[in-house]
């Protein structure tokens, strides 16, 4: 088969201004970044995005410096360049005026209002530029009874049910409410955000003109309990937490090993039958309570106490061996280190390796999209804060260096 030919990124074109922080909006930013869009991302003089400082660990320099390089930023703001400029001074806001004029998005991710104050909201931009697509990442959205609240992902994964189905079941040691491991609203959002942005391009290719999209946490985080959510509407059941088990599918859950733990994801009445042979109970699988899926949901507690009894006579390297010779979905709980420790994952090349100005080869993970004819480039590293500030000024508005050191003696940038 001949080789995909290469064509230019889907992105390629588009100006996103990036007044974004912390991690919703900024690994939004990042996606479309990756994607080929020209992102520029605007900060505080002398202090930036929160996360610079959000550490440790941070990445250090040969010196053994690491100023604004918190592992926390580095996650969200590869393809980006940085500028700085004092959004609270009248002539700081005029700039990112003229900026956003030359933009095609601008992502914000202020509370409610935030940026009205200063001219830079939705409608004061839209008018401005009507072809522009606006998309604000909020805690509740811009309306409602909560839209004023301020929003964190803690936070809304309470308020947003996804809590109430995480962690171990009542009763047993540690149950109670918990958290994912990872802001995972936070990322959900982010990827909510950079379809969204993509769509309204999209449609303003058709329309010519621009739009105001409304990202909120909480709307994100509910639409993201999936069948969780799925099965109360539909069934008027209320999930609780289950700890690893499956509400809709048995056994789907994790199961000790004579050296540890592993994981089974059996999803059909071919598999179960599989592994029972493989365990050397092949009459579970003709069991009346075991035989179909229904039935081993009905009978959970009988047949995972069975199973586990079995599971913890042979280690997991074995189980997995011979579980998928058979072709029964499993493997183990790794660590991270371990993650990218794995042969797989590293042929899929998840850990990539970008160029920085002062910290040298800056670890990061890969962006799992892979596009044939248009992949993802990492041509620019998480920058240093205000990295690209006169570089984007005279691109963007062809202001001369007189002009730009007017603005830095003023304490604009």
């Amino acid at each position: 088969m001949e080789a995909t030919a290469q064509r230019a990124a889907p992105l390629r074109g588009i100006k996103v201004l990036d007044l974004s922080r912390v991690l919703a909006g900024p690994l939004a930013g990042q996606v479309l970044g990756d994607l080929g869009a020209d992102v520029v991302k605007v900060e505080r003089p002398g202090q930036g995005d929160d996360t610079r400082s959000w550490g440790p660990p941070y990445l250090h320099n040969a010196s053994g410096e690491h100023r604004d390089a918190a592992a926390y930023f580095l996650c969200a703001n590869r393809n980006k360049r940085s500028v700085t400029i004092d959004m609270a001074q009248p002539e700081g806001q005029a700039l990112i005026r003229q900026l956003a004029m030359e933009a095609d998005v601008v992502l914000e991710n202020f509370k409610l209002g935030g940026l009205a104050r200063y001219g830079l909201d939705a409608p004061s931009l839209l008018a401005l530029n009507p072809r522009l697509v606006y998309c604000s990442i909020t805690g509740f959205g811009q309306d409602g009874p909560y839209a004023a609240r301020a929003g964190y992902d803690f936070l809304i994964q309470g308020m947003g049910g996804l809590m109430s189905v995480t962690g171990a079941a009542e009763g047993e040691p540690g149950a109670g409410p918990q958290k994912v491991g990872v802001a995972l609203t936070d990322v959900m959002t982010g990827l909510y955000a950079a379809i969204a942005i993509q769509a309204a391009l999209a449609e303003r290719a058709r329309s010519g003109l621009g739009q105001h999209v409304d990202l909120a946490l909480l709307d994100v985080q509910i639409a993201g309990l999936a069948n969780q959510a799925s099965n109360y509407l539909a069934g008027g059941v209320l999930p609780g937490r289950m700890g690893n088990s499956h509400p809709n599918i048995v056994p789907y859950q994790d199961f000790p090993t004579a050296d540890g733990d592993m994981i089974l994801a059996i999803g059909n009445d071919g598999q179960f039958a599989r592994f029972c042979a493989v365990a050397g109970y092949p009459e579970w699988a003709r069991d009346e309570r075991f035989a179909t899926n229904p039935q081993r949901v009905a009978n959970r507690v009988v047949l995972i106490r069975q199973m586990r009894q079995v599971t913890i006579t042979r280690d997991t390297a074995d189980w997995i061996a011979a579980l998928e010779a058979a072709g029964v979905p499993c493997g183990p709980i790794n660590r991270i280190d371990q993650v990218f420790a794995d042969p797989h994952v590293q042929a899929r090349g998840l850990r990539i390796e970008v160029a920085h100005p002062t910290l040298g080869a800056v670890p990061l993970v890969a962006n799992p999209m892979r596009l044939a004819a248009s992949p993802v480039a990492y041509r620019l590293a998480p920058p240093t804060l205000g990295q690209h500030t006169d570089e984007v000024l005279r691109e963007w508005l062809r202001l001369d260096e007189e002009q730009l050191a007017g603005l830095r003696q003023r304490a604009i940038l």
